[in-house]
Order: C-alpha cells, then structure tokens, then sequence
C-alpha cells in the first residue's frame, strides 16, 4: 500500500528542459503574444479610415480600420475586444490549475490562440473580428496566468527577479516588434497576413504544450496522481462516489461527483480571491498596477498614430518600435537586476516601483511638451527607460506576497484587474478624449499625467508591513511533502526523485 501510494503522488521525472530553456521558451511565447498586440495597433495593420477634404477630395482607407470603416471609439474598442475573453479565461485557468496540470492548461490556451489568430485572418467584419480577438485572449490567459510562478520556481534564489524581468521584457519588446512587423507586412502585403505569420510561429509552441512530459509548480500535487485532481480534501468522497457507481453502475454518482468537485472548486476560488481581497500588499500593488497599466495600453496603442499625427512621423511604426525595443530590454533588465542587488524584499520593490515611476512620468510628459520631433525622442526614451523598469518589481510582489500554491490565483486576478479597469477602458476612453479635442498633444499629456498617482499608490506600500511567503507551507503539507523539496529548483529533481520516503501505511 505504501509503495502504491508513493507511485501515485512522485512527481512526474525530469524532461530534457532546463531551467534556462524553459526560460527562453517561454520568453519566445511571451514575444510572440505581444508581436500580436503590436501588430494590431500599427499603421500597417490597423490602418486608417477613408476620408474627405471640403474640397471634395478623398483618401481610401487602408487596414483594418479602413477596410471595415471603424470610428476611432470602435477602433480602441477591437484592441480590447481580445480582453474580454482573457478576463473570462483568466481565473478558470488558475483555478484548474489546482485540480489539472499546469503545463497542459498552457498548452490548451496555446492551442485556442493559435487557431483564433487564423480566425482575425479571414475576419469579414468588425463583430467577426471582435469575436476572434476575444477568443485571442482566452488562449492567452492560460500563458499568463501560469507562466511566471514557473519561472519563479525554477530562477536560481540570486537571480530570480532578473529573470523575471528577462520574462517581462518581452512585453515592450514584443509590442515594438509588433510594430515593426506590422508595419511590413501592412505596407508590402496584406494586413491579414499579419495574423497568419503569428500563427505559424506560435504553432510549434502549441504542440509542444502537448507532447512534452509535463511539469509540475511547486505547491500543487502531480498531475497524474488521481487524488490530486480534486486535492487531497476532496480524495475520501472521491473514493466514497467510486464505490457507488461501481455497486449501482449508474451515472447518477458520477454526476453527483462532477458537481461537487465544480463546486468544491468554486469554493476554492472565492476562499482564495477573499484572501487576496483581504492583502493590504497586494491590493495596493494592483492598484498601482491598475493606473501604470491604463497608461502603458493606451501609450501602446495610440502611441504611433499619436506619434505621426503630432510630429508627422511617415514612419511612426519604426521609430516607435525601435525606441520601445531598445528601451524595454534595457529599462526591464534593470529594474530586476536593480532589485537583486538592493535584496529583493517586498519594501524595497515598493521603492523602486514608486521611484522610478515618477522619474518615468516626469520624463513622458516633459517630452510631450516640446515641438521639435528630436528633444521629444531623447527624453520619451528615456522616460520608457524608468517606466519599464516596473515591470520585474510589481510581479515579483504578486507572486511573494502570497504562498506558493496562490501564485496562479494571485496572477491571475491581477492580469483581470490591470485589464479590465487598465487598458481596457484606456484605449476607448483615450480615442473618445481625441475625437473631443482633436488634438493629440494635449491627449498625450493628459494621459501622461496619470503616471504620477501609481507613483503615489505604490509609495504609501514601502509603508505597509509585508512578509515574503515564498517558502511558506503550502495549503495542503501532504501535497508539498509528496511534490518534492519545497526550494528544489523543479527541472531538476533527479536526486529529490530517487530520495522520496514511502508513504505511511
């Protein structure tokens, strides 16, 4: 019994990954996510609407925006449409994630991904296409959700929030190659095009979800253990159900299971969201976040078209992706490294987040104010340097502010929260605000000067008494007894899989 037992909940054995491949793999994943967001918003693929002169002269429209004559509200509308589902997607992911292995989630969401990117291809209209990016998102949710607590799990302890930052910096990087990429493929060939590259590139990774021996995130009982699919508080009923329907051979146990174990699941859920509502760390940290983020997706959007109208940029896609590219790796890498070298510590990520914040903000909305296209790139480069620097410290808060068997919940929530009240709204609100004014350089500074409240919000954390739960039990100590080491690295558990003790009997 005791070996049986021990069989059952032994972690799956070590694939070929490493902890750096698995790393790099997931940063192309994660490249190729934010090449799609950046795709859509450029003047390549995005397009423009047609339009008239009063003297009777007029323009055809080019891009998506043209070819299904959008307003600018639908416009902003269809960047966020991909949202929705991602919203949805988001929470249902992490919860799985508790009862179905995580890497097969991510390989699930990948695949959705990849076949609703074909589907934005051959779109025919604005709602077929607003459909599409919402399903974009479900499959993205599962990456988001479950990415980073792997790559926590497998950082070396010294380096962990570089490599969150590594993860992290392809968020800019991806977005500015987007840009890039569509820009070139709008220009030269068809903006559909786009989404179809995309696909390609994101296939292999699909697959690979799938055919791969599946990894395990610590706090969280193996896959293939039977019991671990409903937890260890559900396994007595479980057996108890088995029984029934083996003696009555009827459906009606089974159903009877199927429905406590969703609400079991439910229950979870709502236990975990009320803790993470009740964290005056984390919801501080999400507010912050919430603000930085409905500047960054409407900066991300906009930015271009922005860029073009106010400096009359011809090629508006290069140079805001190649000032976003070089900025975002540098700005990103330095707030993680900044970070280890200061100690990563809850406080000091506060710190940072709020210091370099407001040194972003200044530089932004300083550059919007000048005239001359050249001062404004110089200090806009600048500031994206400190703005970005953001991205390493706030996750790093949201994944060590809770234990380890909350980190999906925890990214979850927080994906849903700086989306849903961040850029979500943004980019709408932010094309209603232009056509209001018509005019760009007073939209820009508008929406600049909403940095300096993140900078504040994250500010009044330093102050806040926080404790780093990273090494803390997990919920259930049989399943983090039986998954291993709780600080072995989870690629690498050769050893910690020929040392298991048996079970008790």
């Amino acid at each position: 019994m005791a070996s049986s037992s021990t069989a059952l909940l032994s972690p799956p054995k070590p694939s070929w990954f490493t902890p750096e491949r698995l790393l790099v793999i997931f940063c192309v994943i994660n490249l190729i996510n934010y090449v799609d967001r950046g795709a859509i918003a450029s003047n390549g693929v995005n397009g423009s609407r047609g339009s008239c002169t009063k003297s009777g002269t007029c323009t055809s429209g080019r891009g998506i925006q043209g070819d299904f004559n959008l307003s600018n509200f639908e416009d902003g509308v269809l960047s966020s449409a991909f949202m929705v589902g991602l919203l949805l997607a988001c929470p249902i992911f992490a919860s799985l994630a508790k009862s179905v292995n995580p890497f097969r989630l991510i390989g699930v969401g990948l695949s959705v991904w990849t076949v609703a990117v074909v589907g934005c291809g051959f779109s025919i209209n604005f709602w077929s296409i607003t459909v599409c990016r919402m399903l974009v998102g479900v499959g993205e949710a599962s990456f988001i959700s479950l990415a980073a607590p792997f790559i926590d799990d497998n950082a070396p302890p010294a380096k962990k929030t570089l490599w969150l930052g590594m993860f992290y910096m392809f968020i800019p990087t991806g977005y500015a190659a987007g840009y890039v990429y569509g820009g070139l493929v709008g220009d030269h060939f068809n903006w559909r095009y786009a989404f179809f590259g995309e696909a390609v590139l994101m296939l292999p990774f699909a697959v690979l979800g799938f055919a791969m021996k599946p990894l395990q995130l610590k706090g969280f009982a193996p896959a293939e253990s039977t019991k671990a699919l409903t937890s260890i508080e559900t396994a007595s009923l479980e057996v108890q159900d088995t029984d029934v329907s083996v003696v009555k051979g009827s459906m009606k146990s089974s159903k009877s299971k199927c429905a406590f174990v969703d609400l079991k699941q439910f229950s979870r859920f709502m236990k975990d969201l009320k803790v993470l509502l009740l964290d005056k760390v984390y919801v501080v940290n999400v507010i912050g976040y919430i603000i930085y983020n409905f500047v960054l997706g409407a900066y991300s959007y906009w930015g271009p078209k922005a860029g073009y109208s106010i400096y009359n940029m011809s090629n508006a896609d290069l140079i805001f992706g190649g000032i976003t590219i070089v900025c975002g790796i540098v700005g990103t890498l330095a707030g993680g490294y900044v970070l280890d070298l200061i100690n990563s510590t809850i406080s000091n990520a506060f710190k940072l987040l709020s210091a370099v914040t407001f040194a972003g903000a200044i530089f932004c909305f300083s550059a919007f104010c000048f005239k001359n296209m050249y001062p404004f790139l110089a200090l806009f480069a600048i500031g994206e340097l400190f703005v970005f620097a953001t991205q390493a410290p706030v996750n790093f808060i949201c994944l060590h502010c809770v234990q380890p068997s909350m980190r999906p919940i925890s990214m979850a929530i927080s994906t849903v929260a700086i989306h849903l009240f961040g850029d979500v709204p943004s980019s709408p609100l932010v094309g209603v605000l232009q056509d209001q004014t018509n005019n760009w350089r007073k939209t820009a500074l508008i929406l600049t000067s909403i940095l300096f409240p993140a900078a504040v919000i994250w500010f009044i954390g330093i102050f806040l008494h926080s404790v780093d739960r990273f090494d803390e039990e997990s919920e259930h100590p049989e399943v983090t007894t039986a998954d291993g080491s709780n600080t072995t690295p989870l690629l690498d558990r050769k050893a910690a899989g020929t040392t298991e003790t048996p079970a008790e009997p």
